[in-house]
């Protein structure tokens, strides 16, 4: 189980649902929106988590009498993450962007918005569900746990309750918000721009400590599993 949930909270750090929450937030009534964003989501990714689960259960490529990921995926896990943590210590992606703005700014037909984020600036809700549900596909990390969340053989209930966790953390960049809206609607658009300029100035520190320390995790189950 502590795979699974480590596995959702690296699926937690979405890109695409962050720069979704951030256009969405700059909207009027922007906590009906994320709500049918969340909802949109939820829907999609829950119900293609189950059907994937029940698929590998009943697929010969899985081995039913383990019940966890094997010694070698968890050391490739491990060094995935050591790569990722590599590349945000050394700020070369950082500069690629900067490289790529540069060369975007210098060209006469500069790139346009996304249409799904042209979409999402229409402001509708019916809207936000669709492009919520579109945009939460189910990733190679959350295959990845389905994958091992199919060897455990778990009740069905059980199963279920599993998914929707996992996806509830996945999730967490626009349930914050929406519940941090709810709570205290006037300090909320302040409090994510502080949150946002720490995240500017701290946020690739933090976040190469939490990708070595996944990898840790990962590296020692897999040499204890294996030894």
């Amino acid at each position: 189980m502590g795979e699974i949930l480590l596995l959702a909270l690296v699926a937690a750090l979405n890109p695409t649902l962050l720069a979704a929450t951030t256009v969405l937030l700059l909207l009027e009534r922007p906590e009906r929106l994320m709500l049918g964003f969340w909802l949109g989501a939820m829907m999609m990714s829950v119900t293609l988590g189950l059907v994937i689960v029940y698929a590998l259960e009943g697929s010969s490529v899985v081995d039913t009498s383990k019940s966890t990921l094997s010694p070698g995926a968890n050391l490739v896990l491990a060094a995935l993450m050591w790569i990722l943590a590599g590349v945000l210590a050394s700020g070369h992606d950082e500069r690629r962007e900067q490289g790529g703005r540069r060369r975007r700014a210098s060209s006469q037909e500069p790139k346009g918005t996304p249409k799904w984020q042209q979409q999402l600036s229409k402001g509708s809700a019916r809207t936000t569900f669709v492009i919520g549900a579109v945009l939460t596909l189910p990733g190679a990390t959350y295959l990845l746990a389905l994958n091992d969340l199919s060897k455990r053989n778990y009740a069905v209930a059980v199963t279920v309750l599993v998914v929707i966790v996992f996806n509830l953390i996945q999730l967490l960049l626009i349930e914050i918000p929406i519940v941090a809206l709810k709570v205290a609607p006037n300090r909320t658009p302040a409090l994510l721009e502080r949150a946002k300029e720490w995240a500017r100035l701290h946020g690739r520190e933090y976040g190469t400590w939490a990708l070595v320390g996944l990898g840790g995790l990962f590296a020692l189950k897999g040499l204890l599993e294996l030894f």
